[in-house]
């Protein structure tokens, strides 16, 4: 399982003022917290395959409604092994509070393929279908 930390957008999700990291066993051990509920976040990473990254970049790229939509009719995209997209995503325990990228493999290194995406209260949970 990932930690928090090991995100690329780690730094995006802390600068938003949402999520405060909190150190525990002389700062060995670390935990995201979702601030207005007091709610952990938890992380996870996964790959697609590239017909399913472009199909998850122009998902992500539609407004919350139409995204919601798109996902009922015709599913979620499907994760792969090893493939060249990787999603980041943090979302809280109580799924009030979710932040996605969509990264590529380009050049030995994850680019940005999507903008961080920030959702919060009822928009999060509709967001927690695509994960």
């Amino acid at each position: 399982m990932a930690s928090f930390n090991d995100l690329e957008m780690a730094a995006a999700v802390s600068a938003t003022g949402y999520i405060q990291v909190r150190k525990s066993f002389f700062g060995l051990l670390q935990k995201a917290v979702y601030e207005p509920t007091q709610s952990g976040v938890d992380v996870c990473i996964h790959d697609y395959s590239t017909a399913e990254g472009d199909k998850l970049a122009r998902l992500l790229s539609l407004p919350l409604e139409r995204m919601v939509q798109e996902v009922q009719a015709h599913g979620k995209p499907q994760v792969a092994q090893i493939g060249h997209y990787r999603l980041e995503a943090c979302q809280s325990s109580d799924r009030q509070f979710c932040a996605l990228q969509l990264f590529r493999f380009c050049d030995f290194k994850y680019t940005p393929a999507t903008d961080m995406k920030v959702f919060r209260g009822s928009d999060a949970e509709s967001v927690s279908l695509i994960l």
